[in-house]
């Protein structure tokens, strides 16, 4: 008996268990996702995103690599050396500030003996004026503000794949709910063919006909579940999230206005662009004024001593140094000719682009036309057929209308629902692409 009550305990205990995890689990594989938070998930974990930001922060990095040119280099080093050269000998006797009267017999300066010398030296040298440099620093500067505008196009791009995205899994729910609507009104005319075919007022191939209908909805509703999970993960991806969670959409507008301005100048991939020309003009001058002069200062400060650690004796030497190349070979020649080279070929580039983007817009702008006007006979059409399906229906009910005439009547409704949630996707995702088209930096403050 005791027994048999630890068994009940048991299974009561493990039923509770079960019952407490699967909500957990339904809450885990499905929850709600605005638009607003895919965007905000997007910007803060997108790959792409995160990869671009880098290129951001290696070329700020580089510029400020540059501020060496305004900036001293010191360097300190401890030597020490040994020798028996005559010359060497008395040099470090000078250093440690150790010659005595009869370190001039020359019979000690021609051989002397071995001498250490313990060195201890900081060495600073100081830019003062350096033209080519300078240039050089202004074209790093050129180029991070060309990574800054790269950085905010990529922005702009992940949205537009946001919103790509979260259309299409509007439209995957949408089509999901016109099949299991489809779906129910099926399996109402079967039970209704089925009624009949009891009766003996219909053949038996209605009935089979019927039930193909039935399992070729089925089938599309299947493939719509799918879609959305596809969808899901695709979202999960720009989000740089885990897949493998459904998400619950917002209700899919009607439509959703575009932007009613044009391709501006101020694009980001036009003005990232123009700071790479204006990286590679920067380049080309100081290619050219590498052959100006260059005033730098230097320095150093030295102890020496015969012993380790010992600062015995001390000397400094300060100067400025004026130099300049006169002829490298033609190095510098070729290289503000290729400089230029590439500042025309990237001029011809941007000219290309503007090219391009004037021409999609133009092309965006007359399909939000066409397809404004293809929703409005969209809309006419659902109606229109929702209309047929109902007479049909009501005929078939009354025995007048045959169940094929019922299965077409139902296929031409599901079929026009269909065109109208992709004709809706289909113009807001132009929309948000010709939104992505004339984006500009003003938008983005």
């Amino acid at each position: 008996m005791k027994e048999k009550k630890r068994t009940i305990r048991l299974l009561t205990a493990a039923i509770v268990c079960l019952a407490a995890l699967v909500p957990v689990k339904a809450q885990n594989g499905t929850r709600f996702l605005s638009l607003n938070e895919a965007m905000e998930s997007a910007f803060k974990g997108n790959k792409q995103l995160l990869t671009t930001s880098l290129d951001e922060k290696i070329a700020t990095s580089d510029y400020r690599k540059s501020d060496a040119i305004f900036m001293p280099q010191v360097n300190v080093s401890y030597s020490v050396m040994a020798t028996n050269d005559p010359l060497n000998v008395f040099g470090f006797k000078l250093q440690q500030q150790s010659v005595k009267a009869e370190d001039f017999n020359p019979t000690l300066l021609n051989s002397p003996d071995a001498l250490t010398d313990f060195n201890a030296n900081i060495e600073v040298q100081m830019p003062l004026f350096n033209l080519d440099q300078i240039y050089m620093r202004k074209a790093a500067s050129a180029q991070k503000a060309a990574a800054r505008y790269g950085t905010i196009r990529m922005k702009e791009y992940i949205s537009f794949e946001v919103k790509k995205a979260y259309l299409q899994l509007q439209l995957a729910y949408r089509e999901k709910g016109v099949l299991e609507e489809a779906l129910g009104t099926s399996k109402e005319v079967y039970a209704s063919v089925e009624r009949f075919f009891a009766q003996g007022l219909i053949r038996k191939s209605d009935v089979l006909n019927a039930k193909v209908h039935v399992s070729g909805v089925e089938t599309n509703l299947e493939k719509a579940k799918s879609a959305i999970a596809n969808a899901s993960d695709y979202l999960s991806l720009l989000m740089g999230q885990p897949t493998g969670v459904v998400y619950q959409v917002e209700e899919p507008a009607s439509a959703m206005i575009g932007s009613n301005g044009s391709v501006s100048d101020l694009r980001s991939d036009f003005q990232a662009m123009e700071k790479a020309m204006t990286a590679t003009e920067m380049m080309r001058k100081s290619s050219g004024f590498s052959m100006v002069p260059r005033l730098n200062a230097f320095g150093t400060y030295q102890w020496n001593d015969n012993k380790f650690a010992s600062f015995g004796s001390d000397s400094y030497l300060v100067g400025v140094r004026l130099s300049w190349t006169l002829f490298n070979g033609n190095q510098s020649k070729y290289n503000a000719r290729s400089s230029k080279l590439m500042g025309m070929k990237l001029q011809e580039q941007l000219s290309n682009e503007k090219m391009k983007a004037q021409l999609e817009y133009n092309k965006t702008s007359r399909d939000l036309d066409d397809i404004a006007f293809e929703l409005r006979k969209q809309n006419d059409m659902v109606e229109q057929a929702t209309e047929a399906l109902r007479i049909t229906k009501d005929r078939f009910d009354q025995g007048l209308e045959k169940t094929a005439d019922v299965l077409i009547a139902q296929t031409q409704l599901s079929g026009q629902q269909l065109n109208y949630a992709r004709t809706v996707y289909k113009q807001n995702l132009t929309a948000a692409y010709m939104e992505f088209i004339t984006a500009n930096e003003s938008n983005n403050k």
